[in-house]
């Protein structure tokens, strides 16, 4: 008995690809920088009004809870793949200083009173500090036309907090420690941590951070609210826009871009919180402030284009 004429043997149709996920515009990925500045600058102004209702630790750890449960339940219905092991130790670092070093010291610097306008302007020295790290550790090459824009930028933040400096001293320095976890933690959080998911890897950063800043303000301060109306609505906006908005831009720029340039946003950010500052809660800058602002962003504008 012959076999049958593989001819005449049925054909098998191609198996179909899954659909692929439709890439967002070119106008929408060109928006999350500004997008990005705007939502980070307002947390300034949230922490003014947060913290003249309840003791800075207090909302950093009010933050960082619900922000972390928030963030654990958009991961976990995402199915968002969870770190483990050595690299869940390395996102627990980057979190700590980005997360609890970063606002424990920035906050505790507003609550002492130093105006949210002049911490933005402290934490413009960010892409100088990132630049320098991300160019010791990451091996990333910065451009001498970016270097200019960091001396720039650099001198601009500079003659702005100049005018500073009759505020408390120590708020100035805890500004400064802020400042240092921020940039050591985005730096440590490209080198190490690049293959953690956005949302899970953020939402471990305010579950970490968390009970370090719960510890802070049971032994420092007496965490008590005196507006709870203030607070609410201040926490709303920390969190839901904030942590869970501009962490996850930001998570997001840090994977498809240099750290360095993603660090020359921040020079963005003193500028844009002094005009919120400005139109919500009635704060101004002295005119050495105002020329600060504008060097930094003729720097910013120098470090950023390719």
């Amino acid at each position: 008995m012959q076999g049958a004429d593989p001819k005449l043997a049925p054909v098998e149709a191609p198996a179909e690809e899954p659909p692929q996920a439709a890439a967002p515009p070119a106008w929408a990925n060109a928006a999350i920088p500004a997008v990005f500045v705007v939502l980070w600058s307002s947390a300034f102004i949230a922490a003014v009004l947060g913290t003249d209702a309840a003791p800075p630790l207090l909302l950093t750890f009010s933050r960082f809870a619900v922000a972390g449960v928030l963030l654990a339940v958009i991961a976990v219905v995402s199915r968002s793949p969870w770190p483990r092991g050595r690299l869940l130790l390395h996102v627990i670092v980057a979190g700590l200083l980005m997360q609890a070093v970063q606002f424990g010291a920035f906050y505790t610097a507003i609550g002492a009173g130093l105006p949210g306008g002049v911490v933005a302007l402290i934490q413009g020295f960010n892409p100088v500090l990132i630049a320098l790290l991300a160019g010791l550790f990451l091996g990333e090459k910065i451009s001498r036309r970016q270097w200019l824009g960091f001396v720039v930028g650099g001198a601009g933040v500079v003659l702005a907090v100049a005018g500073a400096l009759h505020f408390s001293a120590s708020a100035i320095v805890l500004s400064f420690v802020g400042l240092l976890g921020l940039s050591a933690g985005t730096v440590y959080q490209k080198r190490f941590t690049q293959g953690a998911d956005v949302r899970s890897s953020t939402a471990v950063h305010f579950i970490a951070s968390a009970p370090v800043m719960g510890i802070l303000t049971l032994t420092l301060e007496d965490p008590k609210v005196s507006d709870w109306g203030a607070f609410g609505g201040s926490l709303a906006w920390i969190v839901l826009v904030n942590s869970v908005g501009t962490f996850l831009l930001l998570n997001f720029m840090l994977k498809k871009q240099a750290a360095s340039r993603v660090g020359t946003l921040f020079f963005l950010t003193p500028a844009v919180t002094a005009l919120l500052a400005w139109l919500v809660i009635d704060q101004t800058l002295s005119p050495s402030a105002i020329i600060g602002l504008l060097l930094g962003g003729v720097g910013v504008l120098l470090a950023a284009r390719k």
